[in-house]
């Protein structure tokens, strides 16, 4: 079963269905319509898994990539706001890193 939960954002709101045993579901005030009010603004719910990604990028800046993507699933979680989605069994994190060989690097190879 699901259920559906309010976020305002902008200056409107968005609906965002979510399974009605989700983490942070149960406590959400209901509206007339029968909607749950998730009692923040999406922004601000976003704004929880905005670390995670910096802790990534930060953790792999080292090796210094020219093109790096972090791509992680975001579940919106009612009163509890936004948490990492699991792809499997666990929380994840799909990283992809790429480098292109400089021209100095190309001539000396011919």
């Amino acid at each position: 079963m699901t259920e559906v939960v309010r976020y305002e954002v902008g200056a409107g709101t968005v609906l965002v269905e979510v399974a009605d045993n989700s983490y942070g579901v149960d406590h959400p005030a209901r509206n007339e319509q029968g909607i749950l009010d998730a009692g923040r603004r999406l922004e601000d719910a976003l704004a929880a898994v905005r670390p995670a990604a910096a802790a990534v990028v930060d953790a792999t800046r080292e090796i210094a990539p020219e093109h790096m993507e972090v791509e992680f699933g975001v579940k919106l979680a009612g009163s509890a706001g936004a948490v990492i989605a699991r792809n499997t069994a666990d929380g994840h994190f799909v990283l992809r890193m790429s480098w292109s060989a400089s021209p100095d690097v190309l001539s000396e190879e011919e």
